[in-house]
């Protein structure tokens, strides 16, 4: 080979490096006076303190310098109970800054300003605290894949409007980071400011949209030396009241509890839960299920909402099978009713510890306990009642160790563990994750090995395994997968998984633009090829085409159009609810465009339709989605959203009879309507009101019998009634205020109601009437959650 082709590749990779080592530094200072979080800046150590500038977009336009009438300067400083950050936003014409006031953690129509802190310089994961116009607090969890919200620390912040623009000073304290115990630190760091009017984003430190990793290309924070920090540890007692009515009667329910956070060291934090209480996280979208996978619920209790990113690596840990419910069959004998089935498991206590040492090993263990849980069965002749355990006591484990390196790499095992009380099922389930990156963040190399143990009445393995490789940067990119899923894998104990018993190979490879052209700010086009063929049969089970387009235009309205094929005969393993067993599902194509509105805008709205055409005679679905919203002003908005979806001549599983599988064609509709509310009386205390309606229904014309080869016949003996009819309806209004920092007291009134019948009601009007009828709870309920800082009290004392 010519030297000269050596040449050429080596010297784009030393280019490619050149650019990634180009990392600003800002140097910050020890302080002894006593800063106050006023958004002034008055103290003398902020005129000397060391500026962070010359901020450059990160999108649309990125690379472009800021300009001098936006120009953004960032100070910190720092001492041995936290850091501190202030931040000077100029703007040419502060009347336009946009300054929604919403929730916390929600961005809304406003101007914010973010920082990025990576304690241990590793390039994997940022703690992010954001501040809007408005003065609302948002903070998260940040690594390449995710942003976790759900991440709430204790900080302090204060906004000014002034006559140049807008400032935000904020105390950080250590608590609120984790980092190594060096006595000289070096951070990872950048800041982020958001022109909401604009729709423009610019960063500190430059961040290459060209490559895929955006926290590698954070700027460094030194300085920090020998801080002595004070023992982190909290207490967050609680009190709740509940007052529920229904048709059958009323109950006054009281709760108290204490949540505790404990600071090991700087890198390691327990938390622990104690007389849990989740009387006041959101409901749950029940719908109506004739697929054969239960509903996977998502996750709305704080303990394991909050700081849990190491513990869903490889997920293998579904938090709600912690408390979900029990899944057990509950037997009858003759003449016996289910007088009583509880739909929660309560959970006794839980305990998590977390954290990572200066060599980049991060430890994760998570261990909860729920209580022996029994349903009560009774003789309709003798009255005599009696229990079947439906759940007992059981312990859930799960164990993390995760390797990083290389400021863009790790390895990581997980193990998850399931252990029941006497001769009920337990099960183990091992993880060994891999996720490579080139030194230029250009091409990653990531995959897994995963095996599971089930010990029951017949015990079994199982185990998963994946390799995956994919260009990261660049405008154009791709990706190729395989991965072999073992018949007997099996995770639902404290994970879940719905497909197992297959092998599969994807490719993908996308198009987009760096910067605006001259009709569009963002343009993707991706398109992607699947095949996946189960193991006992050598079936296709998926096979499939996608297109797909996505952009913004130059008036930031957002359209998203993809098309997908399935240009081959594949079966549905899953469907027939009977091992060994497939059903027939013809090729089919489907497609669907949506719009996004300007967020900027007082009126928006969202619109996406869609629809799906089977190769079979009169198959074929359509659906619908809008959702306008309109703020009134920068306290008050209101939203109606809805989602509606009709399936024409749908075929599936009915039942399972001693002579046949039977099968229905069916017409499927259902309605979503989701209508939300928020006025906030200042950044801290808003009222929030959620309602949803919900109506699906199965209307069966035709009955069939599965065949050996997965083919349907017309089953004409076949003569039940397994038409079914579904309203679900929940209402909440709330009221929540921060009164101090980490402290919270809520008002809730809820209302809900269920109905299923196999009465199927084509008419909106009484189905509604219907639901409303069928047993409304309604809920009153107040809580108080205080944060107390150990400090804060022996300093007292």
């Amino acid at each position: 080979m010519s030297k000269k082709y050596i040449f050429i590749p080596f010297l784009m990779l030393l280019i490619n490096s050149t650019i990634w080592s180009q990392k600003k530094s800002l140097h910050t200072s020890f302080i002894k006076e006593t800063i106050s979080v006023d958004g002034k800046f008055n103290e003398e150590a902020w005129s000397t303190a060391e500026a962070a500038t010359d901020f450059v977009m990160f999108e649309p336009d990125n690379g472009k310098p800021i300009s001098s009438s936006k120009k953004t300067e960032v100070k910190i400083l720092y001492d041995d109970n936290a850091i501190y950050i202030a931040a000077t936003m100029y703007d040419e014409d502060p009347l336009k800054i946009q300054r929604e006031i919403t929730n916390r953690d929600v961005f809304g129509v406003s101007d914010h300003f973010g920082v990025y802190i990576n304690g241990f310089n590793d390039g994997q994961q940022d703690f992010r605290f954001f501040v809007s116009a408005a003065g609302v607090q948002m903070d998260c969890l940040a690594t390449e894949d995710f942003e976790d919200f759900s991440w709430d620390a204790i900080w302090d912040s204060k906004v000014l409007q002034t006559s140049f623009g807008w400032t935000v000073e904020m105390k950080i304290p250590y608590a609120a980071l984790r980092f190594s115990a060096a006595k000289k630190q070096t951070w990872g760091i950048n800041f982020m400011r958001e022109i909401k009017r604009d729709v423009q984003k610019y960063t500190w430190n430059l961040v290459d949209a060209s490559i895929g990793a955006v926290i590698p290309q954070a700027g460094v924070l030194e300085g920090i030396e020998n801080i002595d920090t004070p023992t982190r540890l909290f207490l967050i007692p609680y009190s709740s009241a509940y007052y529920q009515h229904n048709d059958i009667g009323s109950e006054t329910t009281f709760k108290a509890g204490l949540d505790l956070k404990y600071g090991i060291n700087d890198s390691f934090t327990l938390d622990a839960i104690l007389v849990p209480d989740f009387g006041q996280t959101k409901f749950d979208n029940a719908i109506l299920i004739l697929e054969p996978f239960e509903q996977q619920f998502q996750e709305n209790r704080p303990f394991f909402t909050e700081g849990t990113d190491m513990f869903t690596k490889g997920n293998l840990f579904y938090s709600r099978r912690i408390g979900l419910g029990s899944t057990t069959e509950v037997t009858t004998k003759d003449n016996e009713v289910i007088d009583n089935y509880p739909n929660t498991v309560d959970l006794i206590n839980a305990v998590k510890i977390s954290g990572r040492t200066k060599k980049g090993l991060g430890v994760g263990f998570l261990n909860a306990v729920t209580e022996k849980t029994f349903a009560t069965l009774k003789d309709t002749i003798t009255q005599f009642r009696r229990k079947e355990i439906l759940e007992p006591l059981t312990n859930y484990n799960v164990l993390v160790f995760d390797q990083r390196f290389n400021q863009n790499s790790s390895v990581t095992f997980i193990n998850t563990n399931t252990t029941r009380n006497g001769s009920f099922r337990d099960a183990n389930v091992s993880g060994l994750l891999f996720d490579l990156n080139t030194q230029a963040n250009s091409y990653n190399l990531y995959g897994d090995f995963k095996y599971s143990t089930i010990n029951d009445i017949q015990d079994y393995n199982g185990f998963k395994t994946s390799l995956n490789f994919a260009k990261t940067s660049g405008k154009y990119r791709y990706l190729l997968s395989g991965k072999y899923i073992s018949e007997n894998y099996d995770v639902n104990d404290l994970g879940i998984i719905f497909f197992t018993n297959y092998h599969g190979f994807l490719a993908n490879g996308s198009y987009r633009i760096l910067n605006p052209t001259r009709y569009f700010n963002t343009f993707k086009v991706e398109q992607e090829v699947n095949v996946e063929v189960q193991n006992t049969f050598g079936k296709l089970q998926e096979a499939w085409y996608k297109a797909l387009i996505k952009g913004t235009n130059l008036n930031n309205d957002y359209f998203e159009f993809a098309f997908f094929a399935n240009p081959f005969v594949n079966y549905d393993f899953y469907e027939p609810r009977e091992h060994n067993r497939y059903v027939f599902i013809p090729k089919r194509m489907s497609s669907y465009f949506g719009v996004e509105m300007n967020r900027n805008h007082a009126f928006t709205m969202d619109v996406t339709v869609s629809g799906a055409w089977y190769d079979e005679e009169g198959r074929h679905n359509y659906g619908f989605f809008a959702s306008p919203k309109y703020r009134f002003n920068d306290k008050f908005s209101l939203a109606y959203a809805l989602d509606y979806l009709n399936k024409k001549n749908d075929r599936g599983w009915v039942e399972t009879t001693d002579d046949a599988i039977v099968f229905a064609e069916r017409n499927r509709e259902y309605f979503q309507h989701d209508f939300t509310g928020k006025y906030a009386l200042n950044e801290k205390m808003t009222l929030n009101l959620t309602a949803r309606y919900y109506w699906s229904y199965a209307k069966n014309h035709d009955f069939f019998s599965l065949q050996n080869d997965g083919r349907l016949v017309t089953n004409t003996t076949y003569v039940e009634n397994k038409d079914r009819n579904f309203n679900s309806w929940n209402f909440d209004f709330s009221y929540s205020w921060w009164f101090a920092p980490g402290s919270q007291l809520s008002f809730l009134y809820r209302n809900y109601a269920l109905e299923r019948t196999n009465l199927v009601e084509r008419d909106f009007p009484t189905n509604f009437k219907n639901v409303w009828n069928n047993n409304l709870t309604s809920i009153l309920s107040v809580s108080v959650r205080y944060f107390i800082d150990y400090n804060t009290v022996k300093n007292k004392f």
